[in-house]
């Protein structure tokens, strides 16, 4: 079915970002996922790209276009090319982190920032979870105390995408007793004295992309790097929510279909009793049931980025098709490795290293129980 979802500039913007995605980062991918770890040089050469805050106003250097299609074949291409781990840094920076710069911050900070977020010398990061308070926003404890123009933080995150690269992190500590108000955002910036990056973590899966434990020892930070007001870092973070679920969404469905196209040549090629693969019944079957979902899933999804597009996108919505899709993926690349036989579960093979990336989206942005509960919200229940 034709999606007529983008238009020529955008499907333009995918196609070069796929060639700078061909150049810069599939040749060393492996490498990078060995190491636990991609060179923060790939954000520059992003930046001089124009793959960097499309959204951010031409003042700033950025594109000038609030259009989260772009966010979103983006996305798409980083699926394609089989480089989630890498890529998800980027839209970390792009989709989740930057909406806080573009909304929150007053024209001292987005002179200060904006810049160098545009050009990728400046990586940014989001610390809201801590090793006691996960989907449970307001149980973090990290604490800022306000000492004459500056606050003192103290405390500990955990499970920071781009922890070990970040420059700017948006940190969620506890600035008063109350559970909701009593949260505000900081920006923590690399080099603060008593500021410490611990291990990048070792995961089962996107293991080319740094994920860190962040330790803050009496941390001074400028009352100059509050992001809008104190104690409002509960509503700041909600507000913004939708669209990471969306950008998580969208990575979910992009990779369900890559694992598709890909299974679908490999069942033509691959032959087993003297006929290919793809002509068992079991394998039309399940490839007929996988395209069905992931397109059916992908309408939804994209009347999402529209209602986003328009500042319409319900926090009910973003979770419905945050859960959904995520859950898709899951089931979709299972399906996609058994059809692969034992090839599928060697590393060599794209669908094996889809399928270990897969099980963290469930989780990350809200686990799947959290976003039900946010839809049985809406129906007042």
């Amino acid at each position: 079915m034709d999606r007529n979802h983008y238009d020529a500039d955008h499907l333009a913007f995918g196609e070069a970002f796929r060639a700078y995605v061909d150049k810069v980062i599939v040749p060393n991918y492996m490498d990078w996922e060995r190491a636990g770890i991609s060179p923060r040089e790939i954000f520059q050469e992003a930046g001089k790209g124009g793959f960097l805050g499309m959204a951010v106003p031409e003042e700033f250097g950025g594109g000038g276009v609030d259009d989260f299609r772009f966010n979103q074949v983006l996305n798409e291409q980083i699926a394609l090319a089989g480089v989630t781990g890498t890529g998800l840094g980027i839209s970390l920076h792009n989709d989740t982190c930057l909406p806080y710069f573009l909304t929150f911050c007053n024209d001292e900070q987005k002179q200060r920032w904006l810049p160098g977020i545009v050009s990728g010398g400046l990586i940014t990061a989001v610390a809201m979870t801590e090793p006691g308070a996960g989907s449970d926003l307001s149980g973090i404890r990290t604490s800022a105390k306000l000492d004459g123009d500056h606050y003192v933080v103290n405390g500990s995150k955990t499970f920071i995408t781009n922890g070990i690269n970040a420059d700017l992190v948006i940190t969620a500590v506890r600035t008063g007793e109350d559970r909701h108000k009593g949260i505000s955002l900081m920006i923590i910036e690399r080099g603060m004295d008593g500021f410490e990056r611990g291990r990048n973590l070792d995961k089962l899966g996107l293991h080319s992309q740094d994920t860190a434990e962040l330790a803050f020892t009496d941390v001074r930070v400028p009352v100059a790097n509050r992001l809008g007001e104190e104690g409002e870092g509960f509503t700041y973070l909600t507000q913004k929510l939708p669209q990471e679920r969306t950008s998580i969404a969208v990575n979910g469905v992009a990779e369900a279909r890559a694992a598709f196209e890909e299974t679908l040549q490999y069942v033509q090629d691959r032959k087993a009793f003297g006929k290919t693969i793809g002509s068992f019944q079991n394998t039309k079957f399940v490839l007929a049931e996988l395209i069905t979902e992931i397109d059916v899933a992908q309408a939804f999804l994209d009347q999402c980025v529209d209602r986003l597009n328009e500042k319409k996108l319900s926090a009910a919505d973003a979770a419905k098709a945050k859960w959904w899709c995520t859950e898709l993926q899951g089931r979709a690349i299972d399906k996609c490795l058994q059809l692969h036989g034992g090839y599928g579960y060697m590393t060599e093979y794209p669908v094996s290293r889809r399928y270990a990336d897969a099980r963290v989206t469930r989780i990350y942005g809200g686990t799947t129980e959290i976003m039900k509960s946010v839809v049985s919200k809406s129906l007042g229940l």
